[in-house]
């Protein structure tokens, strides 16, 4: 297996998975997400520290994703899209890159 095969089968499993996670909390839980985070942020415990970081990764790929496409407006709206739905925006737009890049991952990071 290339190193291309693998992290598209990754970015693949990972999309799939957190899409089927995300409908069962929706169904059970509600749309009830941004509660929970501000709960968790105010309680200074675990759960909270662990959205901080999240948050912290989510807005670092975001601002990669407009870095990378020169802050272009389709990029500042992807990058706002990765900042607020995570990987299930941020798996596609990579696994986008990587056939747009045609494999050559210094490009699919670094761009032109």
């Amino acid at each position: 297996m290339t190193n291309n095969t693998f992290i598209k089968s990754l970015l693949i499993l990972q999309t799939l998975g957190l899409f089927i996670y995300t409908c069962y909390a929706f169904q059970t839980e509600g749309i009830s997400l941004f509660s929970v985070l501000f709960t968790n942020l105010k309680s200074l415990g675990w759960s909270g520290q662990f959205n901080v970081d999240l948050l912290c990764y989510s807005t670092l790929s975001g601002i990669w994703i407009m870095w990378r496409n020169k802050f272009a407006g389709s990029a500042i709206l992807i990058g706002v899209l990765a900042m607020s739905s995570g990987m299930l925006i941020f798996a596609p737009y990579l696994l986008w890159l990587i056939g747009k890049e045609k494999g050559d991952l210094k490009r699919v990071i670094v761009g032109e």
